[in-house]
């Protein structure tokens, strides 16, 4: 039994060795995050109904999609736009920047896979539902490339306001920088893999319920490459405020402005971008990360992008119970946001009451042997000098409060 154990133990420190080396690789794709009006976007699922409905708001939002992937009506054309066979086609006949994932949960992660494949930058994976074994397996991939960064699975999308923000055929078609995944959660994986073969720089997937060894084996090619950024699986997308929408998200309650915001929750996304709306603020850029155990871009990720960038002036980030994601960020924000030059974050954690043992919604919300209990991870953000509300209602007032105190300091 002791052998037994020694060996354990000794598997699991070469195990994270590696993957604090692969974290490395895969963080150099954070900057696929800072979509635009040039991004060039694919859409993963593009003749679906999903695809085909976000297709639409994606380009009146004025979002440059170029093109999307269905192999069985490849050559054809759809919303005016040409279909390609894969992901790696669409990207190299695109120049597609990103992808995003509007695919059902089973075929989800192998979407985030072919993504990946093609090497698109930035990849939202819009799908809910994805299985946690395909995430698992995609986000082992993920962290060992260093060419596609995943936002989501399970999460609105991502956002440049009013500039927005293949396969390898689709984006050397139309140059495309980014594709957005809507494909069914089995197939999600294999869309991520293509967007990577693409070297798509920005994938967003919006599917949810991507098997969770997918999602293991997207996060493991991830990683290992630097031309592609994931967003997702399971997450709304990503969107630069009045520039950029790839995903679900309500393009109208956003409004260019200087707040970045970052969240584990659809829902509360769009509450903290009404709530900055309405007291004047606006966003910069909202990146809904996907509420999935194994997504392609944390919370660090997103909050390393908004304290370099000069407009954003303060950050919002929700969180949520289960794992250890905010308590990384508080860490983060201790060692990069101090001093009389740090910006102001405000922020709010779902699940204070949520019993352990239990999922709360997301397959990454729930509380295992006392770790990721919403009362330690808020203790830790306020150890590290965060604003935190006790209502998602108190998001806009909270932040506003905390810049005019910036001021007057």
């Amino acid at each position: 039994m002791l052998q037994s154990t020694a060996a354990v133990d000794f598997f699991l420190n070469e195990k994270f060795v590696n993957i604090s080396e692969n974290v490395r690789l895969y963080n150099s794709t954070r900057q696929a995050l800072k979509i635009n009006k040039n991004t060039k976007v694919i859409i993963q699922g593009f003749t679906g109904k999903q695809g085909t409905f976000h297709g639409k708001q994606m380009l009146e939002y004025g979002t440059k999609v170029v093109g999307g992937v269905n192999q069985k009506k490849a050559g054809e054309m759809h919303l005016g736009l040409p279909i390609f066979r894969d992901v790696k086609e669409a990207r190299e006949k695109t120049g597609a920047d990103a992808s995003v994932i509007y695919v059902p949960a089973p075929f989800a992660a192998a979407a985030i896979d072919e993504a990946i494949d093609a090497e698109i930058p930035l990849v939202v994976c819009i799908t809910e539902g994805i299985p946690q074994q395909d995430m698992v397996r995609v986000k082992d991939r993920l962290v060992k490339q260093n060419k596609t960064r995943l936002v989501g699975p399970n999460c609105p999308g991502i956002i440049a306001a009013e500039e927005w923000m293949s396969k390898r055929s689709a984006r050397e078609k139309t140059g495309a920088d980014a594709s957005v995944i809507y494909v069914p959660a089995p197939f999600a994986a294999a869309a991520i893999d293509e967007a990577i073969d693409a070297e798509i720089p920005l994938v967003v997937c919006i599917t949810e319920g991507i098997p969770q060894q997918d999602m293991v084996r997207v996060k493991d090619r991830l990683v290992k490459q630097n031309k592609t950024r994931l967003v997702g699986p399971n997450c709304p997308g990503i969107i630069a405020a009045e520039e950029c929408k790839i995903g679900i998200m309500p393009g109208h309650i956003h409004k260019k402005g200087v707040i970045g915001v970052v969240s584990r929750s659809g829902t509360l996304t769009y509450e903290a971008v009404h709530q900055t709306t309405a007291v004047g603020l606006g966003q910069t850029l909202c990146v809904g990360i996907g509420g999935d155990p194994f997504n392609g871009t944390n919370f660090t990720d997103c909050l390393s992008i908004f304290l370099e960038d000069p407009h954003t002036k303060g950050i919002i980030l929700i969180g949520e119970i289960g794992g250890s994601a905010e308590e990384e960020a508080a860490d983060f924000l201790k060692e990069h946001n101090s001093g009389p030059s740090g910006k102001p974050v405000a922020s709010f954690i779902a699940g204070l009451t949520a019993p352990p043992g239990r999922r709360m919604g997301h397959a990454g919300a729930i509380i295992s042997r006392g770790q990721g209990t919403a009362t330690h991870k808020i203790e830790a953000l306020k150890e590290a000098g965060v604003h935190v509300t006790d209502s998602p209602s108190k998001l806009g007032v909270t932040i506003a409060k905390a810049l005019l105190e910036k001021v007057i300091e």
